[in-house]
């Protein structure tokens, strides 16, 4: 075992990467980098049925995009490869026949209508489900009388009927099972591909990995995996198993909660940074009040010894809102670029003039809290027409006739206004309440939903000035033809 800290994300490629990989994933990371160790991405690709074509690729995407680079791994190489389970048959297959051969393992030969009519029974006899060991102990004779049967057997481990497996978690402690509770496990299926228990002790040794991060679900595998350690004379690594992630209701995480995969935050347009700091404060902490960490921060003061065994809540709303303070953080040029492919998205026929945007965006900036939120908050920059019910331009205590009058008097003031700049439209319109007799809301509030469509908007002047003249004394007059088209006007 080497001194060096390494760690490893060992996911399978059965679908999109989800939040609870990502969450193990970055504790290993932040682990590694905190030791200046080695970080290790491993597919676990044997589970030939589940695997989902493009998912290795929708993983490495997830990992990028939340920003963890890993030192071994696929596209990056490594001195412990292959990466891929797949790869790797030969050396589980080895091992396999070591631990059969050493009496720690055997052949099963049982079929899958016997294994379930063995299930059934135990269902209705209300007893654990398990194998009844009905092959542990057969005789090479007797073996053999069954391979003439043309069955393929799987090599089960022979767990020990007695006694105790005992390990140490970093965060959860002394741990021990009682080795009469433990199945005899499949090492190697009929199809020749390990089981999770087998690929994973035997890469973890060979790959050197001197800790395993990983959930808490896995916490009654790992006296399987210790068992099979000790049978091929290894020394286990050491063991953290993180706290679950649950929804608001404090069940298991799941899709009725919300988006489920690293790659649908991204779609919404989380930003990395924020996902990074959220994910590492559910079920860790600096302290009991500091919320938001860099990267840095979160690489230089991760431990596990603050890592809480109390499962985790995962929620949206806390996400959001610190998304929105990251999102206020970037410089407007940053905000662009990252609101740039969500604008063209939303609007492909449009052209986006970088200037513009660069205009427009600052303007939404501090309401925005994701950033698939900023279509909406600026399509009245980017469309020509407007859809908007008239009555909204009537403000508390004016009609129809009395704003159509105010908005024509506006109308024929700025089509006059030397400069349409923001502090030249404020020196106008301010004084013009005065002079029609009405409140600023009330003329505000009517130019405001005539050159948007909307009555919540950034500041009015800011707003026009980036509109510009043109677009706004179109949209002002036809607000005006759709106040005389009332019923009743």
């Amino acid at each position: 075992m080497t001194d060096k800290v390494r760690t490893r994300f060992a996911p399978s490629p059965t679908g999109e990467p989800h939040i609870g990989n990502a969450h193990s994933a970055l504790f290993g990371w932040l682990f590694a980098r905190h030791n200046h160790g080695v970080f290790i991405l491993r597919i676990e690709d044997t589970d030939v049925e589940r695997k989902v074509e493009g998912s290795v690729e929708k993983i490495l995407e997830g990992l990028r995009y939340l920003g963890m680079d890993w030192d071994e791994g696929p596209e990056v190489g490594g001195n412990y490869g292959p990466y891929f389970q797949s790869d790797r048959l030969d050396l589980y297959h080895k091992y396999a026949r070591e631990l059969v051969e050493s009496g720690h393992a055997y052949h099963c030969y049982c079929t899958e209508e016997r294994l379930e009519a063995m299930r059934a029974e135990q269902t209705s006899r209300k007893l654990p489900p398990g194998y009844d060991r009905r092959c542990r102990n057969l005789t090479p004779e007797q073996g053999e009388t069954e391979e003439r049967k043309g069955i393929k057997p799987v090599v089960r481990f022979k767990v020990p009927l007695y006694g105790q497996t005992r390990f140490h978690d970093e965060i959860w402690g002394n741990i021990s099972f009682e080795n009469n509770t433990i199945d005899d496990l499949i090492l190697l299926k009929t199809d020749g591909f390990p089981t999770y228990h087998l690929a994973n002790v035997v890469d973890d040794h060979f790959m050197e990995v001197t800790h395993v991060l990983r959930a808490e679900e896995w916490l009654s595998s790992t006296p399987r995996h210790i068992l099979i350690y000790n049978a091929l004379g290894w020394t286990p690594p050491l063991f953290a198993h993180l706290p679950m992630l649950i929804g608001p209701d404090r069940s298991k995480l799941g899709k009725r909660h919300g988006a489920t995969s690293v790659l649908e935050y991204r779609e919404q347009g989380y930003l990395p940074e924020a996902m990074v700091n959220f994910l590492a404060l559910l079920g860790w902490s600096l302290d009991d009040k500091t919320e938001i960490m860099t990267r840095e921060e979160l690489i230089r003061y991760f431990t596990l010894e603050r890592v809480s065994k109390t499962a985790a809540v995962f929620n949206h709303e806390k996400l959001k809102w610190m998304n929105g303070v990251y999102i206020r953080k970037l410089t407007p040029e940053d905000f662009a670029q990252r609101c740039l492919p969500f604008l063209k998205k939303a609007f492909p026929d449009i052209a986006l003039p970088n200037d513009y945007v660069r205009r427009v965006l600052p303007l939404v900036q501090e309401r925005a809290k994701i950033l698939f939120e900023v279509p909406g908050l600026t399509r009245y920059f980017f469309t020509d027409k407007l859809d908007y019910d008239a009555n909204l331009l009537i403000g508390k205590g004016m009609t129809a006739e009395t704003t159509r009058q105010a908005l024509l008097v506006a109308k024929e003031r700025l089509e006059k206004l030397p400069a349409f700049d923001e502090q030249s439209l404020e020196a106008l319109l301010r004084p013009l309440t005065e002079e029609l007799g009405i409140k600023a809301g009330q003329l505000f509030g009517a130019l405001r939903t005539a050159v948007s469509g909307e009555t919540a908007t950034p500041p009015l002047f800011q707003m026009m000035a980036v509109l510009g003249r043109e677009r706004c004394l179109e949209r002002i007059g036809d607000a005006i033809q759709r106040l005389s088209s009332l019923p009743g006007k």
